[in-house]
């Protein structure tokens, strides 16, 4: 059964799931929710537990909720670590990451100048220091062993965001995360998405109009 994600053409609660296809290098259609009827067809379809999207329909399964489809992709592809001690790690590294990318997500819906203020004056200086010591001291290739798994997705992310909107130059201070990010940019898979369809652009007046069109 093929598998698709239906979600607006925008990056949104959507992305994560688009970077953790490319990570394990699964082939998926999207769907794109443009209007409001499409929207409430889709409602009425019964795939949408709590009537929200993401949708990701994969091995017969139609899954909800971004978090649960990431930790799903990641267990199936073993993406969580080799034991119990690290899957904890990896919980806690990929949860700080959704703590930091959480500013991002805001722009759409609150003013995008207020929301890169607070990323650059608080979410970096909080965040930055942490993953940069997480590797520091692990001496790992990624932040937990050496075998990428969702907190290391959950963490390019963000990483990519404050390289678009805040500039490569903040990462100095942190020379082994900058050194690191650069590494997760270059795998095939990761360099293929990034230059491919599936990658959206940011925010744009018509995008952020659609999704309180179609959604709200």
């Amino acid at each position: 059964m093929a598998t698709k994600l239906t979600y607006v053409n925008g990056r949104g609660r959507g992305e994560l799931i688009r970077i953790m296809l490319a990570g394990v290098g699964l082939e998926y259609t999207e769907e794109y929710l443009t209007t409001k009827e499409q929207w409430e067809e889709l409602k009425k379809s019964g795939k949408l537990l709590f009537n929200q999207v993401p949708l990701l329909e994969i091995d017969g399964l139609e899954l909800v909720q971004t978090g649960a489809i990431a930790r799903y992709l990641a267990r199936k592809y073993n993406m969580y670590g080799s034991n119990d001690q690290e899957a904890v790690k990896v919980d806690m590294y990929y949860e700080g990451s959704r703590d930091f990318y959480s500013v991002f997500i805001a722009m759409v819906f609150t003013d995008e100048n207020e929301c890169l203020k607070k990323a650059k004056e608080v979410m970096v200086p909080k965040y930055l220091p942490v993953y940069e010591k997480i590797l520091e001291t692990g001496n790992t290739k990624y932040l937990v062993g050496d075998s990428i798994s969702i907190a290391d997705l959950g963490l390019l992310e963000c990483l990519l965001a404050v390289e678009e909107f805040l500039g490569m130059e903040l990462m100095d201070s942190y020379p082994i995360l900058k050194e690191y990010y650069q590494k997760l940019k270059a795998l095939d898979r990761i360099t293929t998405f990034l230059k491919g369809p599936h990658r959206k652009m940011k925010n744009t007046e018509e995008y952020v109009a659609t999704v309180r069109k179609v959604l709200y």
